[in-house]
């Protein structure tokens, strides 16, 4: 639904995004991470010609972005960072509104503003004007507008910023429902969106892909990724050193898989072991690895360098 090649977009002499290339299919709901200023928003923006790109080839639904804007946009739900809306409309005058914008009418006007509302949760704020919500309900509004018209694709900027936790829950919840039959693309910094509702995952950092795949990928580059911690009592530190590297955390070893050993053996090993030993677990499981630690690896050093 969403295919990308070779995008690239300069400001002067800044580059903000340098060559990447990626697809997005239908069924798929796909995690755009990336510090600030990596290029994220500047990406979506020209995924929905709201930019254009300086060079490479955008296509939405089998339509080029730029040579067939009309067809292309038409397939596109577009919530943008910031999103903007009439303050002084209600809330659902301003739907009414974008469902006609949208070329809809009479009863398809009045199913698709009932259809938002519900898969919003913006029933209890319908009839207030947009300048009294609280920022998280002005958010859901302007999520339901990109929702009005039933879009193949949707292009998400920050779709949870504003909202308590129970709002989150409910709009990835959404995203992950919508996600069976859309193709989505969401952008966020909240690393726990990744399991919430992606079904894959990109990392951006200074305008290039530094990482790609589901999360599980992404969890396995983490250092964590397939040790095992221990905490037993009459363990001892020369004891799991034939086992794998090890290091001590508080009261309990954390043992590292070597080279040539995937998690299920080094798993198998250290319950060998501890049953040999007879000693008295008081606590073992296996790390699946941090996605905030694979983040941090990937991204600061070359920001940090940056700045």
């Amino acid at each position: 639904m969403i295919t990308i090649e070779n995008l690239v977009k300069d400001f002067g002499a800044k580059r903000a995004v340098d060559g990447i290339s990626f697809a997005v299919e239908r069924g798929e709901v796909l995690g755009f991470l990336g510090p600030n200023g990596a290029g994220k928003s500047t990406t979506m923006r020209m995924i929905t010609g709201f930019m254009p790109p300086t060079s490479g080839r955008i296509t939405v639904g089998g339509h080029d972005i730029e040579a067939e804007p009309i067809a292309a946009k038409r397939l596109i739900g577009y919530l943008p960072e910031n999103a903007a809306a009439y303050p002084d409309m209600t809330v659902g005058a301003f739907l009414r509104f974008s469902a006609e914008v949208r070329g809809l009418a009479g009863e398809a006007r009045k199913r698709a503003v009932s259809r938002a509302v519900e898969r919003c949760f913006l029933e209890s704020v319908l009839h207030q004007s947009i300048d009294t919500l609280s920022k998280g309900y002005r958010h859901r509004t302007c999520l339901a507008q990109a929702l009005i018209h039933d879009p193949d694709v949707l292009v998400l900027d920050e779709p949870t910023d504003g909202l308590d936790p129970n709002q989150k829950h409910e709009v990835r919840q959404l995203i992950r429902e919508l996600g069976r039959s859309k193709a989505i693309v969401f952008s966020t910094h909240i690393l726990e969106e990744v399991d919430a509702a992606c079904t894959r995952a990109i990392i951006i950092d200074r305008g290039k892909i530094v990482a790609n795949g589901t999360p599980e990928d992404l969890r396995a580059m983490s250092t964590l990724h397939g040790a095992v911690t221990l905490q037993a009592q009459g363990a001892m530190k020369e004891d799991l050193e034939a086992l794998g590297r090890v290091e001590q955390v508080g009261e309990a070893f954390r043992i590292f898989p070597k080279a040539d050993q995937t998690p299920a053996q080094l798993a198998q090993a250290v319950v060998d072991l501890v049953g040999r030993r007879s000693w008295r677990v008081e606590g073992m499981y296996s790390e699946r690895g941090e996605l905030d630690e694979v983040f941090r690896r990937i991204t600061l050093p070359d920001t940090a360098q940056a700045r």
